[in-house]
């Protein structure tokens, strides 16, 4: 077997020293986030619980070291702001999520809020107000780890919030509402961690890449034109049980066999429509090895940038699996149970972030996001943009050997610093 292809080398950017002391800074502070767990030494803060509440603390001090006032909202974001040097001014959000997966590393979310509380940290320590406020969110669910329903704080925070979440209920069957009463919010108020009636004029999110593209373009940063719509589904293929030793091939209907086929089929008609599309779960029934399977069940989660393109090829997917069953004398049933739009980032934000990275001698890399962030909620209401730092290891994310390198978080902070810089001298603010 031949060895496997050396790492890409991660080449840092030049003269980023100005921020590289307080670049490792953010890292320190990254490190002792991640010690803020239910599963120490490995990485667990999910929403509503002790960890959560400790972690909200510990960012609120930092966002206060920062020059920013601070609040926690009913839906149990954390807040900061920078106040405006002028009166009655408009606000422009930047923010992340706080939580984790299981398991996780340390840099998913929290990176974002930490990136965007030293460029105001820098700004507050030159005395510098910009003409309109800056708040920081740091968001208290986007991965739906406890409650299994994604987005929670910055759903809460666009207004979209369903008032049958109230009643979803953890693994320790803890409903969100007595969740929300112990951590110190009122369910009943929780309409007011809304933000859309404020003069909000944008939203800038900082995150990690979660994939390989910075890393094999060696570039630290990139910017998101669009974050890709998702659908999923639970498909249920049904064919008959029998006798693993009685019953001939050639009069079997395996519903293992089929699903098989499926999952090629699905790999097959994503790569003919340059998208993204996973088999992730996959089980059969009854699981008996001396057992024909009689049905199976698994999901496939597809993702594309454009909606069109995405829901051409799940239609796709749907008639060549139903001929393929149909062959072979069985049923298949689906089960849509997520669907998001593709979400598009704000022309002048990403006009804006190009010109900043040129000015900075980067390539202004673009990305498109196949994960969901907070920015996809925040898109209900006021334009959005978002700035992918470099991840290492060909990306990997939502696991314990999730890096960055510290240069890169340099470049993100002196990007984001400019960008917030250049919205003031610019007057990006002003209503157009």
């Amino acid at each position: 077997m031949a060895p496997p292809p050396p790492p890409i080398p991660i080449i840092p950017v030049k003269a980023v020293s100005p921020y590289m002391g307080v670049a490792e800074k953010v890292m320190l502070q990254c490190d002792e986030l991640g010690t803020i767990s239910s599963m120490f030494p490995q990485v667990c803060r999910l929403y509503l619980t002790p960890e959560h509440a400790k972690c909200n603390k510990v960012v609120a001090g930092w966002m206060e070291t920062a020059g920013m006032e601070t609040w926690q909202d009913q839906a149990g974001n954390i807040w900061g702001r920078y106040r405006a040097s002028e009166s009655n001014a408009r606000t422009l959000v930047l923010g992340s999520h706080l939580d984790t997966v299981p398991n996780a590393g340390k840099y998913d979310g929290v990176l974002g809020v930490l990136v965007a509380i030293e460029a105001i940290n820098q700004l507050h320590d030159k005395g510098i107000r910009l003409p309109f406020n800056v708040d920081i969110v740091g968001f208290g669910d986007e991965e739906g780890s406890r409650f299994g329903t994604t987005l929670l704080g910055s759903r809460a925070v666009a207004g979209t919030w369903k008032p049958e979440w109230m009643d979803l209920v953890d693994k320790q069957s803890v409903k969100m509402a007595d969740a929300l009463k112990d951590f110190g919010c009122d369910p009943e108020l929780l309409h007011t961690a809304s933000r859309t009636e404020d003069d909000i004029f944008g939203y800038m999110e900082v995150h990690i890449e979660q994939g390989p593209m910075l890393e094999g373009h060696n570039q630290p940063l990139g910017i998101v034109p669009s974050i890709a719509g998702a659908r999923r589904f639970l498909v249920t293929i049904s064919g008959k049980a029998g006798h693993a030793g009685t019953v001939p091939m050639n009069m079997r209907q395996d519903a293992l066999v089929a699903a098989a086929s499926a999952v090629h089929m699905v790999e097959q008609i994503a790569n003919r429509f340059q998208i993204v599309a996973t088999v992730g779960q996959l089980q059969c029934y009854p699981g008996a090895p001396n057992v024909i399977p009689g049905s199976c069940q698994f999901s496939i989660d597809i993702r594309s940038g454009r909606d069109q393109t995405r829901d051409v090829a799940v239609d796709t997917i749907q008639k060549q699996l139903q001929e393929m069953v149909d062959e072979r004398r069985m049923t298949i049933e689906w089960k849509e149970i997520h669907s998001a739009p593709a979400v598009e980032c704000a022309s002048w934000i990403q006009r804006l972030m190009e010109d900043v990275a040129i000015k900075m001698d980067l390539e202004p890399l673009s990305i498109v996001s196949g994960a969901g962030h907070d920015a996809m909620s925040i898109a209900e209401f006021t334009d959005i943009g978002m700035l992918f730092v470099r991840c290492g290891g060909g990306g990997i994310s939502h696991h314990p050997d999730e890096s960055v390198i510290t240069e890169d978080v340099a470049v993100a902070i002196d990007a984001l610093g400019k960008t917030l810089v250049r919205v003031a001298e610019d007057k990006l603010y002003l209503p157009p």
